[in-house]
C-alpha cells in the first residue's frame, strides 16, 4: 500500500521536516520529507496496515529536533483502495478545541455510539475534521465551491458521520477538475438546519483526477466561535468537608452522590476535590494534611463508609457505632483522631468476623491481582508502620531496605503478617468500590470530577521506601517566599530524580496518571512549576528561605572574578554576625545567644560547629528549650548572601532569595551592593528561562500524552516567563485567582481571562472571601471601588449582594472553567452563611503543620432542598452560557 504524505509548513534555512510512524510494540520509523514549493513538504511511504499513527518533526541541519508534535495523527484506510494521498496540517496541541477530546467529552456524551462511513470506489476525497461537540443535538456538515460540494448552498451541504469521539468523516466524489474551496458548518438536528459556519478563511484542497487513489483531507480543527466551545462552572470542596446524615464526622466517597445531585440541580458541570490518597503516618491530626500521602495509589481510609461495606457491622457493635456517629456528626469541625481511630476499630471488627468470606471473594482476589504492583508494597508498609509505630522505615527493626521477594511473603497465608496485610488490601478494595460507585453515579448525571495531584511525595512513603532511586532523599522540596509567608515553605518532601525517571520514559508518572484516570475526568496539577524547577533545600535547613531553584544555571567563581566581586566564602556563604546584628536579633538576651555563637574577636561572630545549621539548632531545642531566642537563632542562620551546591566536584553558588533584605547585605559597600543586586536579578529573572523551558518540554509532553484527562496547572507564586509559554503550547489550563495576580496589578479582572483558564475567587490555600474582606480594610476599599465598581465606603463585612457581584464577574467571561469553593456559593445567601466564618478556612500555608478540618455547616440533604437558592445559582449558570 502506498501513502503519499503532504503537509504545508514554513521552515527557516537549514530546517527540514521528518515523518515519524509509530507502531505499537515496534520501534518508530522515521522518513525524510522533501520540500517542493509554496511551503509544501512531501514523502512517499510503503505501508501494510489499515490504520496508522504518526507525528511530524522539525529538525535543524545538525539533526536536532527543533519542534515536534505531541499529539499523534491517527488515520484508518478503507480496504478498497491501495494508494492514498494525504493532505495534512501540523497538529498544534494548543488549538483551543484539541484538548477537549478528553474524558469530560466522553462523560458529557456517555450515550455516544460511533457511526460508520461507506467509502466507494468512485469516491475521490475523504474529508476528516476534529470537532468535539458538547451539544448532542449538533453535528458537522460540509459545503464548498464545486457543484459536488453544493456550490455554497446550505441546503446541499454534505453531512459527516462521527466515527469516533470528536472525529467527523465523509467520503465524496468530486469529478470537477478545479481548485476546491470549502468550509465546515454546525448543523442542528432538532432545527434541521445549519446554524453557523466556522470562522476564518475558506479551506482549500485540489482535484483528484487519478482513479484508484483516495485523497484524504485531514483537518485540525473545526474553527469554533467562543460560544460554541465548552464552558463550564463548578464547585470546589474537599471530600472530607462534606456533611451528610449518613456520614461519620467526616465526608465520605458515598457523599459525592448527594453533592452530584446538588450540582445537577444548580447546573454545575464539574466537582473539584482535594487529593484523596492515604496520608496515615501516625494516626494523629497531622495526618489530615492531604498533600503528604504515604502512597500515591492507595485511597484514604477516612473516606470509607462503614454502612456501605460488603458486610454489616457485628450486631454487638451497632449501638456503639450509632453513638460514635452521633457524637462525631454533631461536631462543627472534624475530630480527625477520634474519627480515624473509630473507623479502624469497626473495619477490623468486620474484617475479623467475615474473614473467611472475604478471602473467598473472587472480586477481591481479582483486585489484588490487578493492583499487586502497588498494593502489596503498600499493605506491607502499613503493617510495618503499625508494628514499629513509625512510617520512618529507617527506624524499623526489619525491612528497612525494600526487597520485593521478602515483601511478597506478607501475602503468603503462612506469614504471621498475612491477616494484617489482607486487612489493608481489603480496605483499599472497599474504598475503590465505593469511590467508583460514586463516580459512576456522578457521571450518569452528566457531571464531571476534577481531582488534584500533589507535586511531591511524603519522605516516609511507600514510594520513597520501594523506589528511593527515583527521589532526591538528601534534599527537601518547598516554595520560595510569597504572599503567604516571607520565610518560604518547606514541605519536607524529597525532590525528584528526573534523570532516573527519564531512563524508563517516566513510567512512574505514567502509572500514576493511569491510576487517577480510573476516577477523574480532569486533573489539577498542584504546583506545576515543579515540572520546570523545584525550590530545593538541603536537609540542614528547616526554613524555605534557605532554598534555591533546581535545576538552575548557578554562579561560578569565575563570574565573581569577572565582575571584580571580592568573593570571600565565609563572608558570603556563612551567616554574617556583628555587634549591631547581635543586638538587633537578641537585645538583652545577647548573653543567652552566646551559648551558640563564637566570638571571633575581630568585631564578628560565627555559629559554633555543633549549632551551625537550622536543623542542628531545631533538633537541639526539641530536647533543650531556650524560649524566645530559639526563633531568632534559627532566623540568623539565614543571614547569608549565597547558598552553596556541590556539582561534579565543584562548589557553585545560588543567591539567597531576597538577598537585598538580609542584614548581611546592609553591611556591604554601596558598590558591592549594586553589583550583587545586578547578579541576583540576572540569576532569578534572565539566565534560567531557557533551561526551565527545556526541562518542562522534556517531560511534560511524554507524561500528559499518557492520559485523556483534561489537565489544569496550579501556576501561582513566582512564575518564570517560560511557564505560560509551555502551558499554552501543551494546552494546560492555567489558574487565575482574583486576589493573586501574576501581573503587577492589585487584582486580576476575570473579564480579561482567555479561554485556556480556570477563574476563581478563592482557593483552599487562601482565606475565604468573607475572611479576606476583613483582613486589610485599605485593600478591601480599593477592591470595592476599583474592581467591583461600587461607590463610597466599603461595608465592614462582605454581604450577600457583593458576594453575588463577585461570583458573576467570574461567570461572565471567556474562561473555559469558573470554579468556586462551596463557601463562596453559600456567601451569596445570608440565610446559608456560617456564623463562624473562621471555621470555613481550609488551609493556612503560613502555618505548618496545619489541621485540615473544615466541614460544611449544612448537610447536603438540606442544601438540596434549598429551592430558591438552587434556582438562583442555576439561573446564573444558564444565563452565563456555562450550562
Amino acid at each position: 500500500m502506498k501513502l503519499y504524505f503532504n503537509i504545508g509548513y514554513s521552515t527557516k534555512v537549514g530546517e527540514s521536516l521528518k515523518l515519524v510512524i509509530n507502531e505499537e510494540g515496534a520501534v518508530s520509523k522515521t522518513h525524510t520529507m522533501f520540500y517542493t514549493e509554496n511551503g509544501l513538504w512531501k514523502c512517499e511511504v510503503d505501508y501494510f496496515s489499515k490504520s496508522i499513527s504518526y507525528t511530524y518533526e522539525l529538525i535543524d541541519e545538525k539533526e536536532n529536533i527543533v519542534k515536534e508534535e505531541f499529539v499523534p495523527h491517527h488515520l484508518n484506510f478503507p480496504h478498497n483502495y491501495k494508494e492514498f494521498v494525504i493532505f495534512d496540517e501540523w497538529n498544534n496541541k494548543n488549538f483551543p478545541e484539541n484538548y477537549l477530546n478528553n474524558k469530560i467529552l466522553h462523560n458529557k456524551l456517555n450515550q455516544f455510539i460511533p457511526e460508520k462511513i461507506t467509502v466507494l470506489k468512485k469516491h475521490t476525497h475523504l474529508f476528516r475534521i476534529e470537532a468535539p461537540l458538547y451539544n448532542p443535538d449538533w453535528k458537522i456538515v460540509l459545503f464548498g465551491s464545486t457543484a459536488s460540494l453544493g456550490n455554497w448552498d446550505y441546503e446541499k451541504a454534505i453531512h459527516l458521520s462521527q466515527t469516533d469521539f470528536g472525529i467527523w468523516e465523509t467520503s465524496v466524489e468530486i469529478p470537477e477538475n478545479e481548485f476546491i474551496q470549502y468550509k465546515y458548518c454546525i448543523y442542528d438536528r432538532k432545527e434541521n438546519r445549519i446554524i453557523d459556519v466556522e470562522t476564518g478563511e475558506n479551506r482549500f484542497t485540489v482535484a483528484n483526477p487519478v482513479k484508484d487513489v483516495l485523497q484524504i483531507v485531514s483537518n485540525h480543527y473545526f474553527r469554533f466561535k467562543a460560544y460554541q466551545m465548552y464552558h463550564d462552572a463548578g464547585v470546589a470542596v474537599p471530600i472530607f468537608s462534606l456533611r451528610s446524615e449518613e456520614g461519620f464526622g467526616v465526608g465520605e466517597f458515598s457523599d459525592m452522590k448527594k453533592l452530584a445531585d446538588w450540582a445537577k440541580e444548580t447546573h454545575l458541570g464539574i466537582i473539584q476535590i482535594l487529593p484523596i490518597n492515604d496520608t496515615t503516618a501516625n494516626y494523629s491530626w497531622t495526618d489530615s494534611y492531604p498533600y503528604a500521602a504515604v502512597s500515591v495509589y492507595a485511597l484514604h481510609p477516612q473516606y470509607i463508609s462503614l454502612e456501605n461495606l460488603d458486610f454489616s457491622l457485628p450486631k454487638d457493635l451497632v449501638e456503639e457505632y450509632l453513638s460514635d456517629k452521633e457524637q462525631l456528626n454533631a461536631l462543627e469541625l472534624i475530630d480527625y483522631e477520634k474519627m480515624i481511630e473509630s473507623k479502624w476499630k469497626y473495619l477490623q471488627a468486620v474484617f475479623t468476623t467475615e474473614k473467611d468470606k472475604i478471602y473467598r471473594d473472587r472480586s477481591f482476589k481479582k483486585f489484588i491481582k490487578d493492583n499487586e504492583e502497588w498494593l502489596i508494597p503498600y499493605s506491607a508498609f502499613c503493617v510495618l508502620r503499625d508494628k514499629y509505630k513509625t512510617p520512618n522505615f529507617n527506624e524499623w527493626k526489619t525491612h528497612k531496605k525494600y526487597i520485593a521477594g521478602k515483601i511478597l511473603q506478607f501475602f503468603s497465608p503462612k506469614s504471621k503478617d498475612y491477616d494484617a496485610s489482607m486487612l489493608h488490601a481489603w480496605v483499599q478494595f472497599q474504598l475503590h468500590k465505593q469511590l467508583k460507585d460514586a463516580i459512576d453515579y456522578t457521571h450518569s448525571l452528566g457531571v464531571s470530577v476534577k481531582g488534584d495531584l500533589p507535586i511531591g511525595i511524603y519522605r516516609y512513603s511507600v514510594e520513597a521506601w520501594a523506589e528511593p532511586e527515583l527521589f532526591g532523599m538528601d534534599f527537601q522540596a518547598g516554595a520560595p517566599p510569597d504572599q503567604f509567608t516571607e520565610l518560604g515553605q518547606n514541605w519536607e518532601f524529597p525532590t525528584y530524580n528526573w534523570e532516573a525517571m527519564k531512563e524508563d520514559d517516566y513510567r512512574w508518572w505514567k502509572n500514576r496518571f493511569k491510576a487517577l484516570e480510573q476516577y477523574f475526568d480532569a486533573m489539577r496539577i498542584d504546583h506545576i512549576l515543579g515540572f520546570f524547577r523545584i525550590w530545593r533545600m538541603p536537609i540542614s535547613a528547616t526554613q524555605g528561605i534557605l532554598g534555591y531553584f533546581y535545576p538552575a544555571v548557578p554562579i561560578v567563581l569565575d563570574e565573581f572574578k569577572a565582575l571584580h566581586i571580592p568573593f570571600n566564602f565565609d563572608r558570603y556563604c556563612k551567616p554574617f554576625i556583628n555587634e549591631q546584628i547581635l543586638w538587633k536579633y537578641f537585645g538583652e538576651n545577647k548573653a543567652q545567644a552566646l551559648e551558640f555563637i563564637h566570638n571571633n574577636h575581630n568585631g564578628t561572630y560565627s555559629f559554633k560547629e555543633e549549632f551551625d545549621t537550622q536543623r542542628k539548632l531545631s533538633d537541639f531545642f526539641k530536647k533543650n528549650p531556650r524560649g524566645p531566642i530559639e526563633e531568632s537563632l534559627i532566623s540568623l542562620c539565614a543571614n547569608v548572601l549565597f547558598l552553596t551546591e556541590e556539582r561534579n566536584g565543584e562548589t557553585v553558588y545560588h543567591p539567597r532569595f531576597n538577598v537585598y533584605h538580609t542584614d548581611s547585605y546592609q553591611y556591604l559597600s554601596d558598590w558591592e551592593k549594586k553589583v550583587l543586586y545586578d547578579l541576583y536579578h540576572d540569576y532569578f529573572f534572565r539566565r534560567q528561562d531557557h533551561l526551565w523551558y527545556e526541562k518542562a518540554m522534556e517531560k511534560l509532553p511524554v507524561i500528559l500524552n499518557a492520559t485523556e484527562m483534561l489537565i489544569c496547572g496550579e501556576d501561582l507564586g513566582l512564575v518564570p516567563a517560560c511557564v505560560p509559554v509551555v502551558m499554552d503550547e501543551l494546552a494546560i489550563i492555567a489558574l487565575k485567582v482574583q486576589r493573586m495576580p501574576s501581573e503587577n496589578i492589585p487584582f486580576y479582572n476575570p473579564k480579561n481571562a482567555s479561554y485556556l483558564n480556570v477563574v476563581t475567587a478563592s482557593s483552599h490555600d487562601s482565606s475565604t472571601l468573607r475572611q479576606w474582606w476583613k483582613e486589610d480594610p485599605a485593600l478591601t476599599q480599593k477592591y470595592f471601588n476599583q474592581q467591583l465598581i461600587q461607590y463610597g465606603k466599603s461595608p465592614e463585612e462582605l454581604d450577600s449582594h457583593l458576594a453575588e457581584i463577585i461570583m458573576k464577574q467570574h461567570l461572565y467571561n471567556d474562561a473555559m472553567l469558573a470554579i468556586f469553593p462551596i463557601q463562596e456559593f453559600l456567601a451569596t445567601d445570608e440565610r446559608l452563611t456560617n456564623e463562624n466564618m473562621d471555621h470555613e478556612r481550609i488551609n493556612n500555608p503560613a502555618v505548618f503543620p496545619h489541621y485540615w478540618r473544615y466541614r460544611m455547616h449544612l448537610k447536603l440533604e438540606d442544601l438540596k432542598n434549598e429551592n430558591s437558592f438552587n434556582e438562583k445559582i442555576a439561573n446564573w449558570i444558564k444565563d452565563s452560557g456555562r450550562s
